[in-house]
């Protein structure tokens, strides 16, 4: 059973190999993903490793937890599951205010056609 260990404010220089180069000195790394933006390609300053034991998990958490990166002190922990209703847009209900035309129409919103 692998254990997915949070790492956070990590500075932008940090990739997956470097992140799992890290995280092995304490164990075996099953994976290590710094998180993308998907707009820019820039990292979002967090990512997520998964080592194959909790008590590999805990020695590089003991470990890394608090520890400077490039200036930053890193956050390391147990990852958490996503709460309900924090997902990413899916369950999501969008609603337009009482105008009808916002965005759109002829009157001066948005420069529709003027028929």
């Amino acid at each position: 059973m692998t254990t997915k260990i949070y790492v956070g404010n990590l500075p932008y220089s940090v990739t997956n190999s470097s992140l799992r180069d890290n995280f092995s000195d304490f164990g075996v790394v099953t994976s290590a993903k710094v998180m993308m933006d998907r707009d820019t390609g820039q990292s979002k300053g967090f990512a997520f490793v998964e080592m194959t034991s909790a008590n590999e998990s805990q020695a590089a958490i003991s470990a890394l937890n608090g520890m400077s990166v490039d200036g930053r002190s890193i956050i390391v922990n147990i990852a958490k599951p996503r709460e309900e209703g924090h997902s990413s847009g899916t369950n999501r209900e969008y609603r337009a205010s009482g105008r009808s035309n916002i965005g759109y129409g002829n009157d001066g919103y948005g420069g529709g056609s003027s028929n």
